[in-house]
């Protein structure tokens, strides 16, 4: 187990190693962490804003930096000097307090190597004027997804929605006390739930959809593939008072489900998918996901769709959802015979999109995402 120290920033540090390195993701080792130390409510914050932002501008920092650095440092020291430029360049920290602290946790080795770009590093001009090697180096994305992003909405959307999500999100509390994206509230809604319905949510975890449902007076069948997930659902189902008679949790394989054909008034499918709607949330994603992924999920998502349809009942509703925004995770994808589209304006801010709707972040603070209704028709 690792050490937890009390020192803000370097448990920072330490969380980007583990991040950077043994791949863990942030949204689960940074409570995990913070949780085990004996920091103040402020000092937390702190952390999480140092992991979170420098995740996220990992990118734009070493084009920041790298202006002033003749030879690639090693990844531990790249690591440090990400850290202080973050602090500087976005985290709103004075420049010599950003300097100073920095190369307090860089070894002595480095100390000095640290402390002089740094130096270099905020006395030049800021990230707003600085002359940046390329649009997806100041926006910090891979190449790739500013090209996905630039040819499913245009250069000027492309930007928009990239910037916006290097800000930190705007969760919205329910009723319940459950914190969730505003674009997942409208997807809860867009299943459409009466009371008395017995609805599927198909891939469920961590179970904020499944609650809002079950709030709507439906029973709830919440379904994940792995037992751990599964179990945040009941957790939080638990948790928001929702008990059995309303929301039942399986562990269950959604491309071979244990449910007869046909039992269900609705199903939502809020499939796997690269997460490109949801970059400031999943702020290590972004240097996770792979173009070859988007493949391997299409081909899942495919035969999700054809399971979970299989489950509606003749005139029942299939919703499909997925946080990203592009037409290969979502419109591309078909419905078996005896189907068609619902093409009545869904709650929430969304926009048409081919046969279903999309909402981009910049458009309503939210994450992207895209949404697909459906009636069965047999």
């Amino acid at each position: 187990m690792v050490r937890v120290t009390d020192d803000p920033r370097h448990l920072a540090l330490t969380l980007l190693r583990r991040i950077e390195e043994e791949g863990a993701f942030a949204n689960l080792v940074v409570p995990s962490m913070l949780d085990r130390s004996s920091l103040s409510r402020s000092d937390r914050a702190m952390v999480t804003d140092l992991v979170y932002g420098t995740t996220r501008l990992r990118r734009a920092c070493d084009a920041l930096v790298d202006r002033h650095i003749t030879s690639p440092p090693d990844a531990a020291t790249r690591r440090i000097l990400r850290l202080g430029a973050y602090q500087w360049g976005w985290g709103g920290v004075p420049a010599h307090a950003a300097v100073h602290e920095t190369v307090a946790l860089a070894p002595r080795r480095v100390r000095g190597f640290v402390n002089a770009v740094l130096r270099r590093t905020v006395e030049g001009a800021p990230p707003s004027d600085i002359i940046w090697p390329s649009a997806a180096s100041q926006l910090s994305v891979p190449d790739w997804i500013f090209d996905l992003y630039v040819a499913e909405v245009g250069q000027d959307q492309a930007v928009a929605s990239l910037e916006r999500m290097n800000v930190p999100p705007a969760p919205v509390v329910r009723d319940d006390g459950y914190v969730q994206d505003q674009a997942s509230t409208w997807v809860a809604d867009a299943v459409d739930a009466q009371p008395g319905e017995r609805i599927l949510d198909m891939c469920a975890a961590p179970g904020g959809k499944a609650t809002a449902i079950a709030a709507k007076g439906a029973t709830v069948v919440a379904a994940d593939l792995r037992p751990k997930r599964a179990g945040l659902i009941a957790d939080n189902a638990q948790r928001l008072g929702y008990g059995s008679d309303h929301l039942s949790v399986v562990a269950a394989d959604g491309s071979s489900p244990p449910f007869t054909p046909g039992q269900f008034d609705a199903v939502l499918l809020d499939a796997p998918c690269s997460g490109l709607g949801a970059l400031r949330r999943r702020p290590d994603s972004r240097w996770r996901v792979q173009p070859s992924d988007i493949k391997v999920l299409g081909a899942l998502q495919q035969s999700l769709i054809d399971a979970a349809t299989a489950l509606v009942k003749p005139g029942g509703r299939f919703t499909y959802s997925v946080c990203t925004i592009n037409g290969s995770e979502s419109i591309d994808h078909h419905v078996p015979e005896g189907w068609e589209v619902d093409r009545s304006q869904p709650p929430g801010e969304w926009q048409p999109f081919g046969s279903g709707w999309r909402v981009l972040p910049h458009e309503a603070d939210t994450d992207g995402m895209v949404l697909m209704r459906y009636r069965r028709t047999i």
